[in-house]
């Protein structure tokens, strides 16, 4: 704060001066008062620290329809701040061409938050992790010559300084910067990099520094943070994102201890159950990380959306619910929203000790103790937690009584009355319900397997990466090549058929000998290899081998983007001939991008029109690669709507002509589904729902993407499925 000097009344003369001077004060003071800055307590903004209670809401995860809903949900639910990142690829989707609308449109996101009274923390990165595809790096950004990712390397740095400038010349020029008069109070470059240094060594170190130092000298005016970044170089402040970070501690002391991603849950994958949080355990991670001395919480997720079209990570499923406190269609997720609400207000209740006074620790029992905040201005609050993960206990403190369930921290504001305990929840818990509402009448398509001289194929000598092709402008890329059979072959006698070996480098893999089906293999999160192998049939003469090979998603997290491939990658052999084993891995083979639907523009009305369509008793069931249309009106009322996509296999859905995303009921989930309590450490795999079941069931359909009448609705189906199972679901609470 600057002081100020009295302006005696002798230095003026007359009204005009007086307001001359009178205008000068207040800009002068006004501009010194508009800042962000930081001490060892607190984020301090305009002069006061604050206990911040923050949330992350993706706005590519929901509709901008939906963003003022969920920003007011998360003021009432007691937060100051949302915290978001910034999709590079979502925004630079080729070099130098830019996109900020719809979803995208980054600008109005956070003037809505402004307009609703928050705070904005803006993640740039641009690496953002986040289950997203390819990390949110763009695909392109691979192919620059001499490219090495996240490490002290020229042309990644040029490019990725060159997006962080583009973001923030963007938020200077609409004023966005709270010292302008904006919500965005913090900015962070970079994100969880210290594993990936720590990997790599000295070229991590210095581009580390770089990073920080680039970001600094843009001049924004805030704070920036590096979270789980422990050399992160002033003024850059270092952050935690875990489970628990109560004893996480920043690298410097005159820095806060600020809990950037505190998990509400976990992502569901692909072939995984569902992971949940319970809320006790939630408010429990964030009262002792307050009473340790943090002052900035946020939770990763809030909201945690839909990964619509292919913008999930490498086999993420298309919801991203993440057990948020508002779930993936907008809904209060019951108890955990109100709970989190009330203990916000009891944390801002205790806001005036919090960032006055360091905690004095008593003990209360074995398990048990006490972290007092008494400030010099006479403010009090106190924090009493049982540690115990199986016993209640009754402990005495200043005089009184309190009852502390197992695993629970109260919390008292005037050091006197418990206003909260995390393990006490009053609030009922709503689970939602999915009603169908629509059922459709299908038409179907067949795609075709391509052959190596029809439209838009190529040819090369052995097996090319997937992306290398593709480009990610496909899921899908057919591998194609012939095999000659002489008619003196062992096998055509003895009807043991030759065994066909391929190996991928992922993600799912659909094998075609002479145009029909012979199998499908697929791998997972944790082994996105596979290999396929079994024996297949053929004639004498010329056979047609037809690898359809899928990507689910681009990895999002690890060293060396550059070097990651998908794909069939070889070898590839037939085995079981008179000469043994064939190797076909070097050997001429075709090539095509995508399906020929997508070619054809199916998704779209205009496109459909381009082939013939069955109908009726004549409609294609349990076949691979099956296009479905059908088109319905939008139901009546405001409830959240999803499709029910429970008795088809895998492949991707459409409405309108916009991706709702990828769909793969077919993969049943793992794992183990037991009871799970509240109390001790949690972990992703502690408390999981939905084993045996599909992973993914109901598929997200904004309802601003429908018309009145006659929605456009398609259905991409690799594996083969019952298109009639399919219905319109609302989801209500």
């Amino acid at each position: 704060m600057v002081k100020m000097k009295k302006i005696g009344d002798d230095r003026i003369a007359g009204k005009q001066n007086i307001m001359l001077v009178a205008v000068w004060l207040c800009l002068f003071v006004c501009s010194a008062m508009a800042s962000v800055t930081y001490d060892r307590k607190a984020i301090i903004i305009n002069g006061q620290r604050r206990i911040l209670m923050s949330g992350s809401i993706h706005y590519p995860r929901s509709t901008p329809e939906m963003w003022p809903d969920l920003i007011q949900k998360a003021k009432n639910g007691g937060l100051d701040v949302i915290q978001t990142y910034v999709f590079w690829n979502g925004h630079e989707p080729s070099p130098g061409q830019y996109y900020f609308e719809g979803r995208y449109d980054l600008v109005k996101f956070i003037k809505l938050i402004q307009q609703a009274g928050l705070y904005v923390h803006l993640r740039i990165g641009p690496f953002v992790c986040a289950e997203w595809n390819f990390g949110g790096f763009p695909v392109w950004l691979k192919y620059v010559p001499g490219i090495e990712f996240r490490t002290d390397n020229g042309p990644f740095k040029a490019k990725m300084q060159g997006f962080t400038e583009k973001i923030v010349s963007i938020m200077k020029a609409e004023g966005l910067f709270e010292p302008q008069g904006g919500p965005i109070i913090l900015s962070q470059i970079e994100n969880e990099y210290e594993g990936v240094e720590y990997d790599i060594g000295t070229p991590g170190k210095l581009y580390a520094r770089w990073a920080a130092q680039m970001a600094v000298g843009l001049n924004t005016g805030v704070p920036w943070v590096m979270c789980k970044q422990a050399d992160a170089p002033d003024p850059v402040i270092n952050t935690c994102n875990a489970f628990y970070c109560e004893d996480f501690v920043p690298n410097k002391n005159y820095k806060p201890k600020m809990f950037t991603e505190l998990w509400s849950g976990w992502y569901t994958q692909f072939g995984g159950a569902v992971p949940y949080r319970p809320a006790e355990d939630v408010a429990f991670a964030v009262a002792i990380f307050i009473q340790k001395g943090g002052s900035f919480v946020n939770y990763y997720m809030y909201h945690g959306g839909t990964n619509f079209g292919t913008t999930a990570g490498r086999f993420v499923a298309t919801s991203y619910d993440y057990d948020a406190p508002i779930d993936e269609y907008g809904l209060l997720r019951e108890p955990k929203y109100t709970h989190l609400k009330y203990l916000h207000n009891a944390i801002k209740m205790c806001e005036p000790a919090l960032v006055s006074a360091d905690p004095t620790v008593t003990t209360l029992g074995s398990n048990q103790e006490a972290h007092v905040f008494h400030s010099s201005s006479g403010a009090c609050a106190a924090f009493l937690a049982n540690y115990d993960t199986k016993w209640s206990v009754k402990v005495n403190f200043g005089g009184g009584q309190y009852d502390l369930p197992a695993w629970s921290i109260s919390i008292l504001p005037d050091c006197k009355k418990e206003v909260f305990n995390t393990a006490k929840v009053i609030v009922p818990s709503f689970h939602a319900k999915m009603t169908p509402v629509t059922t459709f009448s299908w038409q179907s398509y067949l795609d075709e397997t391509p052959t190596a001289d029809g439209d838009s194929t190529f040819s090369a000598t052995g097996l090319y990466e997937q992306l290398n092709v593709t480009r990610d402008t496909s899921d899908y890329l057919w591998y194609m090549t012939d095999v000659i059979i002489n008619g003196n072959e062992g096998f055509l006698k003895t009807g043991n058929y030759p065994t066909l070996t391929a190996m991928s480098a992922g993600h799912a893999l659909h094998v075609f000998v002479n145009g029909q089906p012979a199998g499908t293999v697929y791998g997972s999160l944790a082994n996105p290899k596979l290999t396929y192998s079994q024996q297949v049939k053929m004639w004498v003469g010329v056979n047609r081998i037809s690898l359809l090979s899928v990507a689910v998603g681009l990895a999002n997290v690890g060293t060396h983007f550059e070097t990651w491939n998908e794909g069939v990658l070889g070898p590839v052999t037939l085995s079981g001939l008179n000469q043994g084993t064939r190797d076909l891995t070097w050997q001429k083979w075709s090539y095509k991008i995508g399906m020929q639907g997508e070619k054809l523009g199916l998704d779209t009305v205009s496109g459909s029109s381009s082939v013939e369509w069955s109908d009726g008793k004549f409609i294609s069931q349990k076949q691979p690669l099956t296009w479905y249309k059908t088109t319905f009106n939008a139901p009546a009322g405001n409830d959240p709507l999803a499709l029910d996509m429970n008795t088809m296999g895998k492949g991707q859905v459409w409405v309108n002509g916009q991706s709702i995303g990828r769909h793969w009921p077919a993969y049943i989930a793992s794992g183990n589904c037991g009871q799970c309590s509240y109390t001790g450490w949690f972990q992703e795999n502690k408390c999981l729902s939905n084993c045996g079941q599909p992973s993914q069931r109901w598929y997200h359909v904004p309802r601003s993407w429908l018309k009145p009448t006659g929605n456009y609705l398609v259905v991409f189906e690799e594996w083969g499925g019952d298109p009639s199972g399919i219905s319109l679901v609302k989801r209500t609470i």
